[in-house]
């Protein structure tokens, strides 16, 4: 884990390799990134997954062309048992993992033995939702999705991510379809001269300093930068959907058991509760809306 103190703030910058069929991203995460580690205590080789995680799927919904969330997710059967990080189209992203107390150091495939990558693309309206699942291979998550993109979606990738105390950044090259006009020996060039960046770079320097570092011999287009923050979608009328759901059966089993329905979110630490009140509120005819019992 790297811990230099910088203030280059959240944002992705997206930019172009001109005639050569190549794009190419930059992201920052600042308070992103510490608002996540703000609601849990991860163990240190679970937090550099978890953030590097984050800048992949914030690098990959930079492609997103509808109104919706990118989910990235592992699961698997080893010391990391849940991972997930969700990104809208407006680069508001929250994360979450669950893992074993006897988590070990070392690489990916060590610690989440056994898992699966599945990215899932959940339009808000007007499209289906597409998901696409491989077995996570790889030693770092820059690798594990170069082969996610190599296998399921065709498209030569290259990601370089890090995760450091307070901010987390990375980058994207991807080497679109033929018929774009990619050029190859561009392409070559393009990854050769992106292997060069060191951690610290990503971590220190503006979107705009590492493309210059870089490429400054290229024809490069760059985009405004976007920026990122931290989102989570929970809410108190979502728990009661999803209650609702579970019928009233099961509600007042848990009630008569708990003596208090809760359920806490994952990804921010949310706590909702509902009493017996409560609970009856939320199966009436007429529904009336619900007065916290107790809160947040």
């Amino acid at each position: 884990m790297y811990s230099w103190k910088v203030k280059i703030g959240d944002s992705l910058k997206r930019f172009l390799f001109e005639h050569a069929g190549i794009r190419g991203e930059i992201v920052h995460l600042d308070a992103t990134w510490r608002a996540v580690l703000e609601r849990r205590d991860y163990p240190p080789a679970l937090r550099t997954i978890l953030g590097e995680s984050m800048v992949a799927a914030a690098l990959m919904s930079a492609t997103l062309k509808f109104a919706g969330r990118l989910i990235m997710q592992i699961q698997g059967r080893g010391p990391l048992n849940l991972l997930v990080v969700e990104c809208t189209n407006n680069q508001t992203m929250r994360a979450m993992a669950q893992w074993s107390n006897d988590l070990p150091t070392g690489p990916l495939s060590v610690i989440a033995e056994d898992a699966r990558l599945a990215i899932t693309l959940d339009p808000t309206t007007g499209r289906e939702r597409y998901q696409s699942m491989v077995e996570l291979s790889g030693q770092t998550i820059s690798e594990a999705l170069e082969n996610y993109f190599h296998h399921s979606e065709q498209l030569e990738t290259r990601l370089w991510t890090t995760a450091g105390n307070t901010c987390a950044a990375g980058m994207l090259l991807q080497h679109l379809p033929l018929d774009q006009g990619t050029d190859e020996e561009a392409w070559k060039r393009a990854v050769c001269l992106g292997s060069t960046i060191t951690s610290k770079e990503l971590l220190t320097l503006s979107a705009q300093d590492i493309i210059h570092r870089l490429y400054h011999e290229e024809d490069i287009r760059v985009f405004d930068s976007t920026p990122v923050g931290f989102r989570c979608s929970c809410s108190r009328d979502r728990v009661i959907g999803a209650l609702r759901m579970l019928g009233p059966d099961e509600v007042e089993s848990i009630l008569d058991e708990k003596g208090l329905v809760s359920v806490d979110c994952e990804f921010c630490n949310q706590h909702y509760r509902f009493d017996s009140v409560d609970t009856k509120q939320l199966f009436a005819t007429d529904i009336i809306p619900l007065t916290p019992s107790s809160v947040h």
